[in-house]
């Protein structure tokens, strides 16, 4: 385990203040944003995904395109995990085996086309040799990768924290499509990413964060694979951010704390579930109006449903109250009210000036005095996801707001943990 020191030290180097904001405003030139889709080439075979067939739509709403918007630098894809500037830098590799009308091997889900790409047949050998000893799993396994240069093109060291966020933002959206396809997980985030990067084709461009399991797990040794994967890159330039290369090798040591693996039981209708997988969105705004209590609690069970993995970082969530029915405004920690008042103008404030820290109904802060920096980020990233679905299906928006100034919004909450992300509804 690294010292504390060394694993709070990307997250102090990435803060957020007054000052910062005003010195560094962080302008870009959008005609310069790198390609937000990889694809293999054009002699790997492909298989379109058919939405009749149970597995595929399975894959398909993990990573599905749902909307389009045009804007005069070009047409944005907006996906079914949310993404910190709409940058879209995670993908995912999945390996199946011992399904019917699929061939054994890993593929790349090939986001813009909607299909599988085939990039490894397997033999006797697997992505299991990476993940665990002496264990076969039948069925998938699904690694979600960064291609970190498309969000440090914008956010520039800051964007260490948005990959492991929007990692989590995917476990989620794999979490939700396996729970309407009544499909059990597991997720992983120790294992040898070093290793299966190399052997992925990734070089310094891309790296592997984490992996969950859908399927049966048996004991069965199983090799690494024979020969690694030609690299194919995850966009059409590259420029490396050493600093995000660095922060992501510091996270490399296991996740100290354990837990018992129990699988969410999310109060839904499973049908209606994936209707609001389909239509979450990133709002924009809100309007200063009230929401109901009982629309806030079933947010709130969400929130608290277990996660399925063994390794695991205590996540501390505080709500803001600002306008739900029959609860006094104020700053809320589990059951219990911290302080009451109304924080609208400072939460704007805290939240760099953004109008929608300061018009949502209830704004949720997600805190950890973690161990290990990138499954804390991703904890709180499938958490936030969660929340995005939970109130797109009671019929709320929902925005995730990555930006706040850090240290104030601690002082704010009086906690000595880390502030990890904000998640807005209204």
């Amino acid at each position: 385990m690294l010292p504390k020191i060394i694993k709070n030290e990307y997250h102090e180097a990435t803060k957020l203040s007054f000052l910062s904001v005003q010195i560094d405003p962080n302008y870009v030139d959008s005609s310069t944003q790198p390609a937000a889709f990889k694809s293999y080439p054009k002699f790997f075979r492909r298989f379109p995904l058919d939405l009749e067939n149970p597995s595929h739509s399975f894959l398909h709403f993990t990573s599905a395109i749902t909307w389009q918007k045009m804007y005069r630098e070009g047409i944005y894809s907006l996906r079914v995990n949310p993404s910190a500037g709409a940058l879209y830098p995670t993908e995912i590799y999945v390996q199946i085996r011992g399904i019917k009308g699929i061939i054994e091997g890993i593929y790349h889900l090939e986001v813009k086309t909607q299909s599988l790409t085939l990039i490894y047949e397997l033999i006797d050998d697997g992505l299991e040799g990476y993940l665990f000893d002496n264990r076969l799993v039948k069925g998938y396994i699904l690694l979600i990768s960064c291609v970190y240069f498309r969000s440090s093109w914008k956010y520039k060291n800051r964007s260490l924290r948005y990959c492991f966020l929007d990692s989590g933002h995917h476990l989620g959206a794999i979490e939700a499509s396996a729970y309407t396809h009544n499909l059990e997980t597991q997720i992983l985030f120790d294992f040898d990413r070093l290793a299966l990067n190399d052997d992925l084709g990734l070089e310094n461009k891309e790296f592997i964060t984490s992996a969950i399991i859908v399927g049966d797990v048996k004991e069965k040794a199983v090799r690494r694979l024979r020969s690694p994967i030609p690299f194919v890159s995850g966009t059409d330039y590259f420029e490396p951010n050493h600093f995000v290369e660095a922060g992501y090798k510091a996270t490399l040591s296991p996740t100290k704390n354990t837990q018992e693996i129990i699988q969410p039981q999310f109060s839904v209708d499973r049908a209606s579930y994936l209707q609001a997988i389909k239509k979450r969105r990133s709002a924009r705004r809100f309007h200063q109006s009230q929401i109901t209590q009982e629309a806030f609690l079933e947010v709130w069970e969400s929130l608290l449903q277990p996660i399925a993995t063994q390794s695991y970082e205590a996540i501390e969530i505080y709500a803001i109250v600002q306008n739900v029915a029959g609860i006094e405004p104020g700053v809320y920690y589990q059951e219990k009210c911290l302080k009451v008042g109304n924080f609208r103008d400072k939460m704007g404030y805290l939240c760099v000036n953004q109008a929608i820290g300061r018009d949502c109904a209830v704004l949720f802060f997600f805190v950890s005095d973690c161990q290990n920096y990138r499954t804390a980020l991703q904890l709180a990233g499938l958490l936030g996801q969660r929340v995005y679905l939970k109130a797109t299906y009671v019929g709320l928006a929902c925005s995730g707001i990555g930006a706040f100034f850090d240290d104030e919004v601690q002082a704010f909450l009086g906690t000595e943990g880390s502030v990890l992300y904000a998640v807005a509804i209204g």
